[in-house]
């Protein structure tokens, strides 16, 4: 990576480290904390979706095994927190990279449909499993404790997640400019030439399918340790589609896109709540008025206008 490119990512640390200083309230505080794990996963699922090609329509599903398995194994089994995190990263690799080899035979609308049934399936299960999950209802999370340290403060989770989010921008940057990242663009192109080139197609489509879905159950663990309650609703089909609205706003193939798209949707709802009844048309205007004058998303809209990369 050149300078340059360092230059945002540092711009990005020294913003993550003086806006807690800023923010009036500790409202603000957590709506900046939620803005921050809607980032990270909507960089990993830009991954899958931007870079490679492949739509996902059930990613919450992969968020929603991150917490439970978060919620569940230190409840019921008595596991350590951070063992439980790891642990659910780990069953949702291991699940992602178990049925991404059929989904990813599929194209277009048909695997749009794949990846949808693969969200509500894992909704359906959380929802069913009463005994262990709550049902409907939910269950809470014991806090998160590492080494006799519990985060039970805003400003725990502001650096946590603040750290979180620079580590992946300068990991997503870097899987991009590598020949991993270049393989991810070709196969986008197209994967008839991809194949053509020596590209292992269906290899680098489970691979990043499986970092997407580990980005997403990382990041649904923290969720469920910073609120302290886990229901249903985090693996639903609306918030999967809310996590690809992120991505398309922000700009496709775009890692700073991703942090505009997050941004914008994860404070717009607040902002928009004095419409009283009318938020959700006003909501659905704007990202219709988004897509008619910003149709690349927002980062790559502005890169152009400024004359620099859309990165």
């Amino acid at each position: 990576m050149t300078t340059s490119r360092y230059l945002p990512l540092g711009a990005l640390a020294v913003g993550l480290l003086v806006l807690p200083w800023l923010l009036p309230n500790s409202f603000y505080l957590d709506l900046a904390i939620r803005m921050a794990i809607n980032a990270i996963i909507v960089l990993g699922l830009n991954l899958l979706i931007g870079f490679a090609g492949q739509i996902s329509l059930g990613h919450a599903g992969f968020l929603g095994l991150g917490a439970y398995a978060s919620a569940v194994l230190p409840t019921h089994f008595g596991w350590p927190p951070l063992a439980a995190m790891l642990a659910g990263m780990a069953l949702t690799g291991v699940l992602a990279a178990l049925v991404a080899r059929p989904i990813f035979r599929l194209k277009g609308h048909y695997l749009a449909m794949a990846t949808l049934g693969l969200g509500i399936i894992l909704n359906i299960v959380v929802r069913n499993e009463a005994q262990w999950t709550g049902g409907p209802d939910g269950m809470p999370v014991l806090p998160f404790e590492v080494a006799g340290l519990t985060l039970s403060r805003d400003w725990h989770w502001w650096w946590l997640v603040s750290a979180l989010l620079l580590l992946s921008v300068w990991m997503a940057q870097n899987l991009m400019d590598s020949p991993f990242g270049r393989a991810l663009r070709a196969l986008h192109g197209s994967e008839v030439a991809s194949r053509g080139v020596g590209v292992d197609v269906a290899g680098y489509k489970v691979a990043i399918f499986v970092l997407s879905a580990m980005f997403a159950s990382l990041m649904g663990s923290i969720t469920a340790h910073y609120v302290g309650f886990v229901t249903p609703n985090v693996a639903d089909f609306f918030h999967s589609i809310e996590l690809v609205t992120m991505v398309v706003i922000g700009g496709m193939a775009s890692v700073y896109g991703s942090l505009l798209g997050a941004v914008l949707l994860t404070a717009l709802p607040q902002l928009l709540a004095t419409f009283e009844g009318w938020e959700t048309v006003v909501f659905g205007a704007i990202l219709m008025l988004c897509m008619i004058f910003l149709p690349k998303g927002l980062a790559p809209t502005l890169a152009a206008r400024f004359g620099k990369g859309g990165q």
